[in-house]
């Protein structure tokens, strides 16, 4: 009688140590990458270079898969230059691909190829169990009198690995947007009745629209509106800070 609850309890030992193993190896965890290149030209304070930090999923690999391919694709529409992302398949290939046409263009204008730079840091900025959110911090130069830095958010499902869509965000967007112009017109000052670009913004037909980034942080939903997107350089950026508590009627996920 007393072998044989011990060899319950040991079964049982077993089966939990199991469970716990399983799921440790099963769990959805992000490890940092850099991928980094400089030019092989002779140069001196100038030299172009690409430097991409990321982090990278693993653990789960149907999901993991799923992020990492997305993230290197939006990154492959950052580092590029000329009319369209170049074809590459690894973050090396990309680096190549843009130091290549940095020496292609260097080689016709020697005198005129400044040094280009393309710069991703990539960070996890938010984690639960019903949105994974990543923000890459990107710079690039590519001639001119400045170059390009900006913000993107990439929100993704924790069980699937898939892109959330503004749909899966909000149980009523229409609503939300008329709360958040509302909140906008008062923080930037534009007066009621008056139209949405009276003080010199540049909204897409003169109507307010959420920004293309959206980031889910601690304390909020931050709608962030990269450099260009509703300003000009001069003005930078624009933020706009919603606490959960302000916007629970609007959300489906937090």
């Amino acid at each position: 009688m007393i072998m044989t609850r011990y060899l319950s309890l040991f079964f049982v030992a077993v089966l939990l140590t199991a469970c716990g193993k399983d799921k440790k190896e099963t769990a959805l965890t992000f490890k940092t990458e850099t991928h980094n290149k400089k030019t092989s030209l002779p140069c001196t304070d100038q030299c172009a270079s690409v430097n991409i930090e990321i982090p990278v999923a693993e653990g789960v690999p149907v999901v993991a898969d799923s992020i990492n391919k997305n993230v290197f694709n939006t990154i492959r529409r950052i580092i590029f230059f000329g009319e369209k992302p170049y074809t590459a398949t690894t973050y090396d290939d990309l680096n190549a691909s843009f130091i290549g046409s940095y020496e292609e263009l260097k080689k016709k204008f020697p005198e005129d190829a400044i040094g280009w730079e393309g710069k991703v840091k990539g960070s996890v900025d938010y984690n639960t169990d019903k949105v994974i959110n990543i923000k890459l911090n990107h710079y690039t130069y590519t001639g001119g009198a400045h170059g390009y830095e900006g913000n993107t958010s990439l929100l993704y499902n924790p069980e699937t690995g898939k892109e959330l869509k503004r749909s899966d965000i909000f149980k009523d967007e229409a609503g939300f947007t008329a709360y958040a112009e509302k909140k906008f017109r008062e923080t930037f000052k534009i007066p009621e009745g008056k139209n949405i670009n009276a003080t010199g913004l540049m909204f897409e037909d003169e109507k307010f629209a959420l920004p293309q980034n959206i980031f889910f942080k601690e304390n909020g939903l931050l709608l962030y509106y990269n450099s260009y997107e509703i300003a000009s350089y001069a003005e930078g950026k624009k933020e706009l800070l919603f606490p959960y508590s302000e916007i629970e009627q609007f959300l489906k996920i937090k």
